[in-house]
């Protein structure tokens, strides 16, 4: 009996972790250009950058998940009024951030398709952006419980082909150590305190998954279970962090020297290696992994604001659905015209700063302080009631 407790505790750690990993590991990550635009550049203080983003990620989450948990919470709302506390209005600035976010999440996702499509086929990306965009649309209005259902096992493919070509790429691509070894000759610790801040940055974007990592981790029972939910992801995202930055670190002199080549990195990678079919699978997965982000990003951003004061006398939920699909749509299009790498370095970064300072940062030095100043309170009730 307690075997099967055990098995079944760790699993749904595991679960857990797994959730955070696939929101982190998705199409964006799959592009190659996150890791390129915050931790290629770094040269070989990029490996440390990106564990240590994966370290604050994870931590963040962690107390998080603790004070939800453990203070029977229900909304991300209720989260950070505690966490403010009594400073509950401040949480109007995860707000801003989230939405932001949101917006540059389907941007991004837009963008990135319609990349990934020129590069199969050769023709305008603003027209590939206009494709992309009414092809969200329809299937934001018309086939969204579709696309949730299939979008798990598109995250698992994009995932599985992902760190496959990272893998290869690594063996095939430069010599790493060398590559490193003549960074550090040349560069020392002068990028140290960059890579720190990016860190930081990245951490702090990636928080945009906050509210749906805290329901997700509502089926954890205790703080220990958390701690290893987040240990589980922390290994599992800086592993495949840290082998995407070693492939495109070995591979850096060959995209960067091609136009728009930094731009799906990845791709440029795998059709140089000359694997075609893992070409052709990788292209299709992350066409359709980044147009489920974008389907799925704005379908929960619509069900927030279908039911504004603007639109409440149109009595149709389809006609509503349209209208604010349409509009969010046409925002994010109109920013994806800035391309892939622009909205991953600006519209990402600046989101990645202010999320250091409302979740990050607040998390990792009140929210500790006040999760276990009240778990010792709760202990200390717990033994006086005996």
């Amino acid at each position: 009996m307690n075997s099967t407790m055990k098995s079944t505790s760790f699993f749904t750690a595991v679960s857990v972790g797994m959730v955070l990993f696939s929101a982190h590991a998705g199409g964006g990550f799959a592009t190659g250009n996150q890791a390129n635009t915050y931790f290629v550049n770094l040269g070989w203080t990029g490996i440390i950058s990106a564990v240590l983003a994966m370290f604050l990620l994870t931590f963040t989450m962690r107390e998080a998940m603790i004070m939800f948990n453990e203070r029977n919470l229900t909304t991300y709302k209720e989260l950070f009024s505690n966490l403010f506390h009594p400073f509950d209005k401040l949480t109007v600035f995860f707000d801003i951030f989230f939405y932001i976010m949101v917006i540059m999440a389907i941007a991004a996702a837009i963008s990135g398709a319609a990349s990934a499509m020129q590069q199969y086929v050769p023709f305008n990306y603003q027209f590939y952006v206009i494709v992309v965009g009414f092809v969200v649309l329809a299937l934001t209005v018309f086939g969204a419980d579709l696309v949730r259902k299939v979008s798990t096992v598109m995250g698992m493919v994009i995932l599985v082909t992902a760190i496959s070509i990272y893998t290869i790429g690594s063996i095939k691509g430069g010599n790493i150590v060398e590559i490193f070894s003549m960074n550090y000759m040349e560069f020392g610790f002068q990028n140290m305190p960059k890579a720190i801040m990016n860190a930081f940055v990245y951490a702090g974007f990636q928080c945009v998954t906050l509210p749906t990592m805290i329901i997700c981790g509502k089926v954890l029972e205790d703080r220990n279970q958390v701690k290893k939910a987040m240990n589980f992801s922390f290994i599992i995202n800086a592993i495949a962090l840290t082998l995407s930055v070693v492939m495109l670190s070995s591979w850096n002199s060959f995209y960067s020297s091609i136009e728009g080549g930094s731009t799906l990195p990845t791709l440029m990678i795998t059709k140089e290696i000359g694997m075609e079919a893992l070409v052709v699978i990788y292209g299709i997965c992350l066409v359709l992994c980044l147009l489920t982000t974008g389907v799925t990003t704005t379908f929960g951003f619509v069900s927030r604001f279908e039911n504004v004061k603007m639109i409440e006398k149109i009595e149709n939920p389809v006609k509503k659905r349209v209208i604010v699909s349409a509009f969010i749509i046409m925002v994010s299009m109109i920013i994806s015209m800035a391309g892939l790498t622009n909205i991953i370095k600006y519209g990402y970064g600046y989101c990645g700063y202010l999320a250091i300072a409302i979740v990050v940062v607040p998390f990792l030095t009140v929210g500790v302080y006040k999760n276990r100043r009240y778990r010792r309170t709760s202990i200390k009730l717990a033994s006086e009631s005996i």
